[in-house]
């Protein structure tokens, strides 16, 4: 195991892949000469050339749909956007063409593309640059959305997107933790999409988060031990297919659950996995689902509004303390 960096640990699933099979190539705006925006795709241009590592005009529509026709024409594009944000000018091509290609040609023509790049708040970027896109990608039938932000996962988890996936996955990042390192093996591995992983045991409340809200997730368990609570923590990794039944088994011991979430609240991933659980796993509660989430409002640019529009480790650990039934 060697300790390396988020952006590392992307660079060398695209790296490995495009050696591996020279369908593979890389397409973004300032991906090549430039090195990436966030240098994740640094030196990618030199081993790979200008015909597998392709500079874009700023037309996020405009390479979207080039990479969806390479890819149902037996090519495996990876496209990389500066931030989801600006990628919902590019929604009618993976929600009317990349989507539904599969069901639309009666399973003729498939999309294997992976889309990339960093997703939610990035600090003091303003409403616009500050979205958290999971659910709303979630929500449409045809796609995979992968959202992690730590070494290990991030690179097996690409791997594994473009290699063997044949629908199109949407993989969200974080921008704030492509400086980040974690452990990461020397060898060759892929995590297979749909599997939640237990980063944390407990026995006394659930909390399941993904992307940078692991953060508040772990530091929440952290404090929460120091107060004789053992908080069991779950990253989700993959949001479609939802791993449910990881939390299931998890309520099942805990008998208690809390969200910790960067959306929106109105049918938000939290909002999906609260109705999954009081449905199969009612008579395990002891407390109601309880979830934290960002505000329900535009996240402003100051940086005092910021901090109060997205969860935090005290927020957390006083949710935990509320099903917990403990005095605040």
């Amino acid at each position: 195991m060697r300790q390396i960096a988020l952006r590392e640990a992307l660079r060398e699933a695209m790296n490995e892949e495009m050696r591996r099979d020279d369908r593979v190539f890389l397409m973004g705006e300032e991906v090549a000469e430039y090195n990436g925006a966030y240098k994740v795709s640094q030196g990618m241009l030199d081993e790979f050339g200008p015909k597998r590592v392709i500079d874009t005009p700023i037309s996020e529509l405009g390479f979207t749909a080039v990479a969806v026709g390479a890819a149902q024409n037996g090519l495996r594009p990876v496209v990389e956007y500066m931030t989801w944000n600006f990628a919902v000018l590019a929604l009618d091509q993976i929600l009317n063409t990349a989507s539904k290609m599969l069901a639309m040609s009666g399973g003729q023509v498939s999309c294997p593309i992976v889309l990339r790049g960093p997703n939610g708040s990035a600090g003091q970027l303003g409403a616009q640059h500050s979205t958290a896109f999971e659910s709303c990608y979630a929500n449409i039938p045809g796609l995979k959305v992968v959202s992690t932000c730590n070494p290990y996962d991030s690179k097996g988890l690409l791997k594994q997107s473009i290699r063997y996936e044949e629908d199109p996955v949407i993989f969200m990042e974080s921008e704030v933790a492509y400086g980040d390192k974690g452990e990461v093996p020397e060898e060759e591995y892929y995590i297979e999409l749909g599997k939640a992983d237990v980063k944390r045991q407990g026995r006394d409340v659930t909390i399941v988060s993904f992307n940078k809200m692991m953060k508040v997730a772990m530091g929440a368990a952290t404090e929460l031990e120091k107060e004789g609570v053992s908080a069991e923590v779950i990253d989700l990794r993959t949001i479609r297919p939802l791993d449910w039944m990881t939390i299931l088994e998890s309520v099942k011991k805990t008998n208690r659950l809390i969200i910790v979430e960067e959306q929106w609240p109105f049918a938000s991933i939290s909002s999906e996995i609260a109705y999954r659980i009081q449905k199969e796993g009612f008579d395990y509660l002891d407390a109601p689902v309880r979830r934290i989430t960002s505000a329900d409002a535009p996240l402003h640019y100051a940086g005092n509004l910021a901090a109060l529009g997205i969860p935090d480790v005290a927020r957390t650990v006083k949710l935990a303390k509320e099903v917990m039934y403990l005095k605040k």
